[in-house]
């Protein structure tokens, strides 16, 4: 079945990690994604973890695309992409400001042969302001929007993410800037340059602390894993090694969690009443609840919770992910096959339509798999194949 999105073209022409994620959920859900790469490959099929010398993570971010190489700093480079954008409906790219202007291929460039594109451009800090030329990546986006700030132990430095959620958020953002360019389209008939910035974003889901500190002059403190809002919530061991997280941002969950602990007398405090006065005794409770989750194996402290309809969590690894029965049943991971590698499991698409559902139709394919078929189309004939070749264009 063909995707929501069949018939939309785009052209990802990013790097790690926001715009070419951005690009891999457009094509899960239907769209042509040809993705350009450097004759020497997107920096992705070198990072993190590679089997066999074939990069993972590009397994997962490649997926559902065509791969072409095009050297975009030559002539015959910047040409091709040109012929290319002219018969697309988007084009995603995170080069500095001003190195696609440079290359020739800036957006009042490119919509003069195709008016109704749509150019998405992510960077560390937006197309303008005294920050716009730096490098950007997500790591930035986590220290300056304030969320390192507010994270890690109270008596601790302020602390990063383990991966890129800053770079994540700006894909989900994307894709949706994307879609919504795509629909004025519809209504207007032409296409936008769209703005994004990395860092905007990961500063909106913050919540919020700028409102706060605007009203109140508040700026938050770090909590560890605990809530300045609610309380008890945090990560409690088991008697089994294991951890378990919990959480009571319902009045209703935080009375049953103290019943089940044994710990009825709780609830008639004054300060039980509101989240923020739990939060103001989280000593006391951590301790009520911690205790009982200590002297309990996993499973049955998880039974208990369920049992008595309160909000409990076991902390998982990616070995606990693929054996849980909930990812099972809603196929959350999913065994894709590769030419490469062979079958190989990997997390599915964002969400379920009824209707129209998407899907992954294969995995990062080998570097320049389809760069004779998607140049082709555009008119490069055998004997200018193998030129672009000998002169590095492609590869």
């Amino acid at each position: 079945m063909a995707g929501p999105l069949s018939g939309i073209r785009v052209i990802d022409a990013a790097t790690l990690f926001a715009g070419p994620l951005a690009a891999t959920m457009l094509a899960d859900f239907g769209a042509e994604v040809i993705k350009i790469e450097h004759p020497s490959g997107d920096p992705v099929r070198g990072h993190g973890a590679a089997r066999d010398g074939v990069g993972l993570w590009w397994k997962m971010l490649g997926r559902g695309k065509k791969s072409v190489t095009l050297h975009l700093g030559t002539p015959d480079g910047q040409e091709l992409f040109r012929r290319m954008a002219a018969d697309a409906d988007v084009v995603i790219e995170n080069f500095r400001p001003g190195t696609l202007e440079r290359w020739g291929l800036g957006y009042s460039t490119l919509r003069q042969h195709n008016p109704r594109l749509v150019l998405a451009r992510v960077t560390g800090f937006g197309q303008f302001g005294p920050y716009a030329h730096r490098p950007g990546f997500g790591t930035l986006a986590e220290a300056m929007s304030g969320f390192a700030a507010m994270t890690g132990e109270p008596d601790g430095p302020p602390t990063l993410p383990p991966f890129g959620l800053a770079d994540g958020i700006a894909a989900l953002t994307t894709a949706f800037a994307v879609l919504t360019a795509l629909r004025a389209r519809d209504r207007d008939g032409h296409g936008q340059q769209i703005d994004l910035a990395i860092v905007e974003p990961l500063l909106t889901l913050l919540g919020p602390h700028i409102l706060a500190y605007d009203q109140l002059g508040e700026v938050p403190r770090r909590t560890g894993n605990r809530s300045g809002n609610n309380a008890p919530r945090n990560i409690y061991r088991t008697a089994d090694d294991g951890w378990v997280a919990v959480s009571t941002s319902a009045q209703s969950i935080a009375e049953r969690v103290l019943r089940l602990v044994g710990r009825p007398e709780f609830l008639g405090a004054p300060w039980f009443a509101t989240g923020a006065g739990r939060a103001a005794h989280a000593d006391e409770l951590d301790a009520a609840v911690g205790s009982w989750i200590a002297r309990r194996p996993t499973a049955e402290v998880v039974r208990a919770f369920e049992q008595a309809e309160a909000a409990i969590a076991p902390v998982y690894t990616a070995a606990d992910i693929v054996d849980d029965p909930q990812f099972r049943a809603l196929e959350s991971i999913v065994t894709v096959p590769d030419d490469e590698l062979g079958p190989i499991r990997m997390q599915n698409i964002l969400f379920r339509l009824s209707d129209t559902p998407g899907g992954i139709r294969w995995s990062g394919p080998p570097l320049g798999a389809h760069t004779a078929e998607v140049l082709a189309a555009y008119g490069v004939d055998d004997p200018e194949l193998t030129r672009l070749r000998a002169t590095g264009v492609v590869r």
